[in-house]
């Protein structure tokens, strides 16, 4: 089991959301002729670039980290500003990190020149909340199958089965996450991310049971696998090492220090497994 190191940026700046409470731009209604804005839940805003973030990573040799771009792409400016702080990032730590956010087959091989190690991706190769072939073979062709990481970022429905969410993790798709799921997927990317959205940011503490999924596969198959969400202690790591056999690489986002959090980086680097 590794450390990845993480990134992400929202409104042009580097933070630590609460994953479930991230939503498209745009309002509600409060009371007529009224609205009320929306906005994540946020652990953490920094005000250093991710740059240095990416210089620290670089640093402490902890390569295979992502940079999430959060906001969609839209006519508010701020994917461009997202963008912006990435591409500096990219450029301090050269083939050093993961990009998602955005990423089409279009656009997947100007990512890479950036220097992204590998290009992350979920909405893009779905469509009215099913797996689109055509589109994951077109963005296979673009990036290259070892460089595409498919993120399979899931929440769990009332049957207790998780299934892929999409957009911001706030629509569900048909495809559940098990282990048989992985082992055809795994023919289409090199990696898969997975952030248990339910919990991602709220530092409760790991999601067990998805945790042995995603460890049953990579044990077996030997298939590189990242999960993220609800790390806020030590003993968080030790339970995802003992539940995936060590198999399954980790993120740590809101509970590290580097993010207002308790949890030395220096000392995560010795809990690896």
């Amino acid at each position: 089991m590794k450390i990845r190191p993480c990134i992400d940026i929202h409104n042009g700046r580097v933070k630590q959301i609460i994953g479930s409470t991230l939503t498209d731009p745009g309002t509600v209604p409060a009371a007529p002729g009224s609205v009320v804005m929306q906005g994540p839940g946020e652990n953490f805003v920094s005000d250093r670039g991710a740059a240095y973030y990416a210089g620290i990573y670089k640093k402490e040799h902890l390569p295979g980290g992502h940079i999430i771009l959060l906001d969609p792409v839209s006519d508010t400016g701020m994917y461009e500003a997202d963008l912006s702080e990435a591409i500096q990032a990219l450029k301090v730590f050269p083939e050093g990190m993961q990009i998602g956010g955005g990423i089409t087959a279009e656009n997947a091989p100007v990512f890479l020149s950036y220097g992204a190690s590998h290009v992350i991706v979920t909405s893009y190769v779905f469509h009215d909340g099913r797996l689109d072939p055509e589109r994951l073979n077109k963005l296979k062709a673009a990036a290259g199958r070892e460089r595409l990481v498919l993120d399979l970022s899931c929440r769990k429905k009332e049957d207790g089965t998780y299934y892929v969410v999409t957009d911001r993790w706030q629509k569900f798709t048909d495809l559940p996450v098990s282990v048989r799921t992985l082992e055809l997927l795994a023919e289409e990317c090199g990696e898969f991310l997975v952030h248990a959205a339910d919990v991602e940011g709220k530092k409760m503490g790991i999601d067990l049971e998805l945790c042995r999924i995603l460890g049953a596969f990579a044990s077996a198959a030997g298939f590189p696998v990242v999960y993220a969400g609800g790390v806020h202690s030590y003993d968080d790591l030790d339970l995802a090492a003992s539940v995936s056999d060590a198999a399954v690489d980790v993120t740590v986002g809101s509970a590290l220090d580097l993010f207002g959090g308790s949890l030395s980086l220096a000392e995560l680097k010795g809990e690896q497994k």
